[in-house]
């Protein structure tokens, strides 16, 4: 098992922006950036037509089972990761976790634009099986959370956030601990991004 190297700023818990792919989790780090937080990211993928402003990723934390040196050099910095990897985080750290939450069924029809765009089949379910089997997912990771005290999570429903953004910046600003530029992250809201709306709203923790 890696070892994890000492954190360059020893006490502030790690940022954790997490979700389902295709939930708001770049939108998420773009404001972050805004904000004035320091953002744990390589920019390996490149933006595309599926995120213009581009991923925001770091690609050690796919490798962090294997791996874990980056955490290192990740207190007091935010850093995105899949939902499903977030158990492969250890429990010497402290975390502030951000779980994007988005209509699953618009995450589904983003997921299979992005899939089509690229020229790639997705996985061997239906529509309903995936959303049904997300739903489980992030279930099972909430309950997770609960049970972790290295884990202090704050769920952030996508949809909102679009609609009424003011009050959910208000909140996270307060979550990290504050300081954080609220009008600049407001500012990188861009409607016209919200491309696949969904007529209802799914809730995956209920």
């Amino acid at each position: 098992m890696a070892e994890t190297t000492p954190n360059e700023h020893p006490g502030q818990p790690i940022t954790i922006v997490t979700g389902l792919p295709r939930s708001g989790t770049s939108l998420m780090m773009q404001m972050l950036a805004a904000g004035g937080k320091t953002l744990l990211t390589d920019h390996a993928r490149a933006a595309d037509a599926d995120n213009p402003r581009g991923y925001y990723e770091f690609e050690p934390v796919k490798k962090t089972r294997q791996d874990r040196t980056w955490l290192g050099r990740a207190a007091g910095k935010a850093v995105k990761m899949v939902h499903l990897l977030v158990y492969d985080l250890p429990p010497d750290q402290s975390y502030r976790l951000l779980l994007m939450r988005r209509d699953l069924s618009e995450v589904v029809r983003s997921q299979n634009v992005m899939l089509r765009r690229l020229g790639r089949s997705g996985a061997d379910l239906t529509s309903t099986q995936l959303i049904e089997a997300y739903r489980r997912q992030l279930g099972q990771l909430t309950t997770w959370l609960d049970e972790r005290i290295e884990f202090i999570y704050m769920i952030v429903d996508f949809n909102d956030l679009l609609h009424e953004p003011d009050p959910i910046i208000r909140c996270v600003n307060r979550f990290l601990g504050g300081g954080l530029n609220e009008g600049a992250m407001r500012r990188v809201i861009d409607p016209t991004l919200y491309r696949q709306r969904g007529g209802g709203r799914d809730d995956p923790t209920a």
